[in-house]
């Protein structure tokens, strides 16, 4: 069972995220367990990881803040391996360097200036830039399957599907548009290609069927 001084420590930082919000970092506590923390990392502009949302978690151990919490990251990243604790200064592979006065804050800030580092540690892997990419793209997709996120994330989630919305709108837009360019009705199913290449071929046909009479 956590101590009063952890459970007054983590009210505390949790009034203090939400007043002083830092950039690019979200965190709320687990419904049921205040010592069961769910954070979110936006990649900022201009990284390998611009337009990824990414989804971890923070365990404190009851002797908080005088033991160092374990962090792991859910959305894959191709930085971190998923659902691995990280070795990192600020988590319980070095109690050694752990210092209390840092806060939930602090260490996410940490965790995200890591990320965009090349340095290796236990729970870090390698991947091209174009690989971080496809996966930044995709992360909210993966993050959207995962209950507890878009239970504590509910405004990323209805962000996400409007914008997911958005997207197939202006799709189905450019389809119709495409469709009903003026002159040339397009066959159905039929792509503009396909269209263009057979209206001459009829043409030719056409003129065929009207010459031959003419020439028997």
């Amino acid at each position: 069972m956590a101590s009063k001084a952890c459970i007054s420590r983590l009210q505390r930082e949790y009034k203090l995220l939400i007043r002083e919000p830092v950039p690019n970092i979200k965190a709320h506590p687990s419904p049921n367990n205040l010592l069961e923390w769910h954070y979110l990392l936006e990649g900022a502009e201009g990284t390998d990881y611009e337009g990824g949302v990414y989804h971890g978690k923070i365990e404190f151990p009851a002797q908080y803040p005088y033991k160092p919490p374990s962090i792991s990251m859910f959305t894959p990243s191709g930085r971190f391996a998923t659902h691995t604790q990280l070795c990192l200064s600020m988590t319980n592979y070095h109690p050694e360097t752990w210092v209390p006065m840092w806060s939930v804050g602090t260490m996410l800030n940490g965790l995200l200036s890591f990320m965009y580092e090349n340095a290796v540690t236990a729970g870090s892997i390698s991947s091209s830039k174009a690989e971080k990419r496809r996966l930044a793209a995709l992360s909210m997709e993966t993050n959207c399957k995962n209950p507890m996120f878009c239970k504590l994330f509910p405004d990323e989630v209805r962000r996400y599907e409007q914008q997911k919305q958005e997207r197939l709108k202006q799709a189905a837009d450019q389809q119709q548009r495409q469709a009903s360019q003026p002159g040339i009705a397009h066959p159905a199913g039929a792509t503009s290609w396909q269209t263009y290449l057979l209206v001459p071929l009829a043409v030719v046909a056409i003129a065929m069927v009207l010459v031959l009479p003419l020439t028997s």
